[in-house]
């Protein structure tokens, strides 16, 4: 049979605020244990929430950025459960009425078409505390400086057909928080995370299958690889004559394996009335056309203008918005160059520097190639100074730290280009000479020779010769 795989995916992106959602306690990562959890992040007796009005705003601007409904009154909720690391016994969160309702982002498929994701809600809520396991023998610490962090939940529709949708879905809300500055965007920490639901059907079947949730994966290679595991496991079950049970389920990278951790809860169970210590949040007027005003060029605008303005391609335009630090050291070097060859500094941006940080496990912002050193590569090759081979040298000097621009180092390791054409062609005539029966078997019509020819030529200047110079006198001169 056939099996169709349906995916939503429910992403939790913590706000960059300074202060938590409901308190003036502190939100500092790597804190020491239990010392930013206030009065009000734990519930103590006789406190009030005061809801943070920062991270409204944030969430109002993500709904904006995906075109999304937006409610001019929402209510805080309060859902009630029991966990270790949840000291009120309950989290306030908004269930019937959010602040960010429908509205909808667009992700590009492998063929390069674009295909619209469904965004059911973006709700806020506080974060809960973690509970730790790795430093107690048979013991769990609970860290509550966590509790009462504001999150913005976003939640899908199940309109994703494969790991590969989902993983791109994730990246594209990612590389949308951090554009728009509400959210780090830092996995590693916990601040973006997402649960999946995962179910399969046969194909053609409208009715959902059963699903299971994937809870807290915090990296992209993760969700791919939990979610082909989890679809495996389901098809697996049903072909062998199970059912699949709607359940909670652990991913185990190590283990390269989901397993049960708890039956799937449904809203009901947690009980959800309104907090009564919180107003309904009605927005003031005028906020959102303030907000709109504000947001900065989003992913998809920038990757149009780049198409557009710059005439690069749809895949290098993508790769170079997919994060806004990276745009903006692109944009950086093409101003450093006057705006000339867009499509050069895009080559360099996306396959020297990005491979050689990606190598080094950096981010753009710790590149040891600042933006103007890059454009002052790039003019060097633009004007003929050096080639693109001896410019990845160049580069290479400069990441070291050699010097501290590309002049410098052209200078003192004697790199220039040799462009006189009188001693290209003495370089040339001592290859022909050398190399005779070459010289026949190209006029016989073995053309592919010429880059053999070409070849000793560069090896003869050390790399030095101008490559087109070296193409278009060997071609005159073989014709001879």
């Amino acid at each position: 049979m056939d099996w169709e795989v349906v995916i939503g995916l429910e992403i939790h992106a913590q706000l960059a605020t300074k202060t938590k959602i409901f308190s003036g306690a502190a939100t500092n990562y790597g804190a020491a244990p239990n010392t930013q959890a206030c009065a009000v992040d734990l519930g103590l007796p006789g406190v009030l929430p005061v809801l943070n009005k920062e991270a409204v705003r944030m969430a109002l601007k993500f709904g904006l950025a995906v075109d999304a409904e937006i409610a001019d009154r929402s209510v805080f909720a309060r859902k009630n459960y029991f966990y270790p690391d949840l000291p009120k016994g309950y989290q306030i969160s908004q269930y019937e009425l959010p602040v960010v309702g429908q509205g909808k982002i667009s992700i590009e498929l492998d063929d390069g078409s674009e295909k619209v994701i469904g965004i059911t809600r973006a709700h806020l809520e506080e974060d809960a505390g973690k509970s730790l396991h790795e430093d107690f023998d048979g013991q769990t610490g609970i860290d509550l400086n966590r509790a009462g962090t504001p999150l913005l939940e976003i939640v899908s529709e199940p309109d994703m057909r494969s790991a590969k949708e989902a993983v791109a879905y994730m990246k594209k809300i990612h590389s949308l928080v951090r554009y728009l500055e509400i959210c780090d965007g830092n996995m590693q920490e916990g601040s973006f995370r997402c649960d999946a639901n995962v179910s399969v059907r046969p194909k053609g079947q409208e009715k959902f299958g059963t699903r299971a949730e994937l809870k807290n994966i915090n990296s992209f290679r993760n969700v791919e690889r939990a979610i082909n595991i989890e679809v495996e496991r389901q098809i697996d079950v049903i072909e062998s004559g199970g059912e699949v049970i709607q359940e909670t389920r652990l991913f185990d990278a190590d283990k390269n394996e989901t397993r049960s951790m708890r039956s799937k809860e449904e809203a009901n169970d947690y009980r959800y009335f309104p907090d009564p210590d919180l107003l309904p949040l009605v927005l003031e007027p005028g906020l959102l056309e303030t907000l709109r005003s504000s947001l900065p060029e989003l992913p998809n605008e920038k990757r149009d203008r780049f198409i557009q303005a710059l005439g690069l391609s749809l895949y290098d335009a993508s790769v170079l918005t997919s994060s806004r630090e990276l745009a903006d050291y692109y944009e950086s070097v093409l101003a450093e160059t006057g705006g000339k060859a867009p499509k050069i500094c895009a080559n360099w941006v996306i396959v020297e520097l990005s491979g050689a940080l990606n190598k080094a496990g950096l981010d753009i912002e710790d590149s040891p190639v600042s933006a103007k050193q890059l454009a002052g590569i790039i003019e060097r090759i633009e004007d003929n100074t050096i080639s693109g081979k001896i410019a990845k040298s160049v580069f290479e000097a400069l990441w070291q730290g050699e010097a501290t621009d590309a002049d410098a180092i052209i200078e003192a390791k004697g790199l220039k280009q040799v462009t006189d054409i009188g001693a290209i062609e003495a370089m040339i005539d001592d290859v022909i000479a050398a190399n005779p029966q070459q010289v026949v078997q190209y006029r016989e019509g073995k053309e592919q020779l010429l880059g053999y020819f070409v070849g000793q030529v560069m090896q003869a200047s050390k790399g030095k010769a101008n490559p087109g110079q070296v193409n278009a006198i060997l071609k005159q001169k073989l014709a001879e």
